[in-house]
């Protein structure tokens, strides 16, 4: 399964010594600088498996992206989407076992996002709460872990100051993209992202004791509707150029960490959109 996505096609480079050369253009300010063509992927430590970022660097700034699936299909649904999935099949799935995964789902997110921020000790903090979710911790357990966690998280100036302002996506720019999860919620940059995260990992977590069936007519995943036209994971790729283009390099991953696609959902719908540009 190959897809491009934002329509930014690639540039022709020479090769010396394995590593890419770089060619000229124009940067911001009217000056000549040298461009460098980067791929990112498809397995960076913290990184969506299967994910091929091209990345055309002048400076620190990053001027043209393509993002790419790479993969094959897949009989299996994707792990987080599974309960959504198996309810819409007509199999009774209780509220609480989705309300589990959908915080098991963020928290592993959230676990990606804190260690490509360099907030190491929160990244394994948030893996272990993700781990008691899929082992079947009760709510009042998953609660009692979360709690300080997200108050540090949210206090944190620090994080603040290095997520605020970067990647901002509208509401009104996420649902023209088809955007329909966590990140259409927030409606602005990486810093709300992570906060839509959050909350929804405590409600998940508050809600994962309830056994009353799910109703099918919400069937919003961690990443958006899975009843969708095209996986809700196709739209945050589509939205991933937009968001890079003119950011800084060392703010790349964060971007992308935030909204972390998962391509899973790809790979298990072929038939539909794989190519986008």
């Amino acid at each position: 399964m190959h897809g491009a996505h934002g329509g930014h096609a690639g540039h022709d480079m020479g090769v010396v010594a394995g590593l890419p050369m770089a060619d000229r253009a124009d940067d911001r300010d009217g000056l000549r600088l040298d461009r460098l063509h980067v791929p990112l992927g498809p397995a960076l430590a913290d990184w969506p498996a299967g994910l091929i970022l091209r990345v055309a660097l002048q400076g620190d700034i990053v001027q043209q992206v393509s993002a790419e699936a790479e993969g094959s299909a897949s009989p299996y649904p994707p792990f987080w989407d599974e309960p959504w999935l198996r309810a819409l099949s007509g199999e009774r799935v209780s509220h609480g076992e989705a309300a589990r995964r959908l915080c098991a789902a963020h928290l592993d997110s959230l676990g990606r996002f804190f260690a490509v921020t360099g907030w190491t000790d929160m990244a394994a903090r948030f893996r272990h709460v993700r781990d008691r979710a899929l082992a079947g911790a009760d709510a009042a357990e998953l609660r009692g872990l979360l709690r300080p966690l997200i108050r540090r998280a949210e206090r944190s100036r620090t994080l603040r100051w290095l997520t605020a302002g970067l990647g901002p996506l509208t509401a009104e720019h996420a649902r023209h993209l088809g955007v329909t999860g966590p990140a259409l919620v927030a409606d602005g940059d990486v810093h709300a992202r992570m906060r839509v995260w959050l909350g929804a990992a405590w409600r998940g977590a508050d809600e994962c004791d309830d056994t009353e069936a799910l109703d099918t007519a919400q069937v919003i995943g961690p990443r958006g509707r899975v009843d969708g036209p095209v996986p809700a994971s196709l739209a945050l790729l589509d939205a991933l150029p937009g968001l890079l283009e003119g950011a800084e390099f060392a703010g790349a991953r964060i971007i992308v960490a935030s909204l972390d696609p998962d391509l899973d959902e790809l790979a298990h719908v072929p038939a539909v959109g794989m190519a986008h540009g």
